[in-house]
């Protein structure tokens, strides 16, 4: 008897679950709009110097026509493209602007002031702090540091929901990000705004990942793989709603506050999401849990058997007696992955999967300002692209096993990516196209990793594994904003990479063993020996084998 057994009695996804279920996926949107909020908030247009002859508070980025720029800026020898970070040291008197001969001779001078196109964006952060050119590394460290914060929020409140509770964790992390959020909006400079902004990346782990589990720990076996696919799909819809904001709102304060404040409405969950009644099992506050329980059968319609709560009791006094035993002997590390040579090939090449699907997801979805035409209509193609990659995952994850997706997803991803380099620069369409269909095969791919690692890994260090693959997920999602910057020397740069990246850990992934229908390592030995190759027998085994077989037919 367990607690998935009351869910069975329950329903395993009745009216209450359903009504619960969708309001913990409502969070998902708002996560979404934090972590996809850095694309607008430090969105870099054009730019070009502030020439000395212009007035600072009427000069706008047009007023320099394009055919007179080779006359104010040099040539950058490696995009072949006017270099808009230094000008020439030259009177800018009008005969010399309608000349046709540059003074390069009297060389350059660095810019001290920036002009910029505000066709797209009345401004952002990186217009306001002039993070371009020599401080353009600022803008990728932002977005870096709220990766940080995610990683530090997953750890933080992870341990905040195990000790203190999923409901309070919830309600201290959202309470935290609407706080912050307004914050990082009305920052008055750099460094208070990052810092922000690192402390609402920790915070959508604490939101979304808590709202997660309770959802899913009220769920029946049979419908964790919809509702784990299902929710993840709000996440997408958040990803396309926050360009809708970025449409109708163009001042980035005012868009940070505007993607901050929904966040409000879940507030009134405090009075209607209840705690996780698993989590208060584990904890012996059952008379908490039997009073949910209750509740979720009358909205139901069914009754408990009264030998059901018996035998919870028995059960949950039975597991304190065992996590008793257990805090006595030591406990199980990433270490115990890296020690046995099978368990450690498996391991490596799941955190490599890890940090390449995280790197490659975010980076495809913060690299849309970098594609070409119309920004808006890519970012939330990139986020559109995501549903049917989920949906892929309900119809065929049971059926044509966990690692031929994973495999299958990464190599299309990689194959598409790696084309971009042979599209014309004329056929911008094309290379659109192509980052959307690796955009799509990459949310298969990171879809099914969770699902895949928990398969793979022993069910003594399952947890650990777990938190280590998620851990150097981040880290790629760390590097992401860095590798975007590489499209300003060659524009398909990112999306080469982030293919060759996919490729290669496709390719590495058909290394691992099929997980579907075979049952889960619960040992140590387990793990080992899942997926090992038997050696063949050597010749001297042999000989001793076959004489072993006579020697016995001889005995008979």
């Amino acid at each position: 008897m367990g607690y998935d057994d009351v869910i069975a009695h329950l329903g395993e996804f009745g009216r209450y679950q359903k009504r619960i279920y969708l309001l913990l996926c409502l969070p998902a949107i708002v996560c979404a709009f934090h972590k996809l909020a850095g694309v607008f908030l430090l969105a870099r247009p054009e730019f070009r110097c502030l020439l000395p002859h212009e007035d600072p508070d009427t000069a706008r980025f047009d007023t320099l026509p394009r055919q007179q720029w080779p006359l104010a800026y040099p040539n950058d020898s490696i995009t072949g493209k006017p270099d808009t970070c230094a000008y020439y040291n030259v009177s800018y008197t009008e005969q010399y602007l309608n000349g046709n001969h540059t003074a390069a001779q009297n060389g350059t001078l660095q810019c001290s002031s920036y002009v910029y196109d505000q066709s797209k964006y009345l401004n952002s952060a990186v217009t306001e702090w002039d993070m371009v050119c020599s401080r353009s590394l600022l803008s990728a460290t932002s977005d870096s540091l709220f990766m940080v914060g995610v990683l530090l929020g997953s750890f933080i409140f992870g341990q905040m929901s195990d000790k203190l509770g999923r409901k309070p964790t919830f309600f201290a992390s959202l309470v935290t990000q609407l706080i912050f959020g307004v914050v990082a909006a009305v920052a008055p400079d750099y460094f208070t705004y990052t810092i922000s902004r690192l402390i609402v990346g920790a915070t959508t782990s604490g939101v979304f990942l808590v709202a997660y589990v309770i959802a899913m720990e009220m769920v029946g076996a049979s419908y964790r793989l919809f509702a784990g696919v299902a929710v993840q799909m709000f996440f997408s819809v958040g990803f396309m709603l926050t360009a809708g904001f970025a449409y109708f709102i163009h001042d980035w304060r005012w868009l940070q506050i505007a993607l901050t404040l929904p966040g409000l409405l879940f507030m009134c969950y405090y009075w209607i999401v209840p705690e996780s009644a698993r989590w208060l099992l584990s904890k012996g506050r059952k008379e908490e849990a039997f009073v949910i329980i209750e509740k979720a059968a009358k909205v139901n319609r069914v009754q408990i058997p009264s030998e059901i709560y018996e035998q919870l009791v028995e059960e949950a006094a039975e597991k304190k007696r065992k996590d008793e035993l257990a805090a006595a002997e030591p406990s199980a590390s990433v270490f115990d992955l890296l020690r046995y040579p099978n368990l450690r090939r498996k391991t490596l090449l799941i955190f490599f999967d890890w940090f390449v699907n995280s790197g490659v997801y975010y980076g495809l979805s913060w690299n849309t300002n970098n594609l070409g035409g119309n920004q808006l209509v890519n970012f939330v193609i990139s986020g559109a692209v995501e549903i049917p990659g989920y949906t892929l995952l309900l119809f065929t994850l049971n059926r044509w096993g966990r690692r031929t997706i994973l495999c299958g997803a990464m190599l299309v991803a990689g194959i598409s990516l790696l084309l971009t380099i042979v599209v014309p620069s004329d056929m911008n369409w094309l290379l659109i196209a192509c980052a959307m269909i690796g955009k799509l095969a990459i949310t298969s791919s990171y879809g099914t990793v969770y699902i895949f690692t928990a398969e793979q890994f022993p069910t003594v260090v399952r947890n650990v594994g777990l938190g280590a693959s998620s851990m150097v997920a981040r880290v790629g999602g760390i590097l992401a904003p860095y590798l975007n910057l590489l499209g300003e020397i060659w524009r398909p740069l990112p999306l080469v990479i982030c293919g060759a990246l996919s490729l290669t850990a496709g390719l590495m992934s058909l290394l691992l063993p099929e997980t579907l229908n075979k049952p889960m390592p619960e040992t140590i030995e387990d793990g080992e020996n899942f997926g090992k190759k038997q050696r063949a027998p050597g010749t001297e085994e042999l000989k001793s084998m076959l004489n072993g077989k006579f020697g016995d037919e001889t005995r008979r």
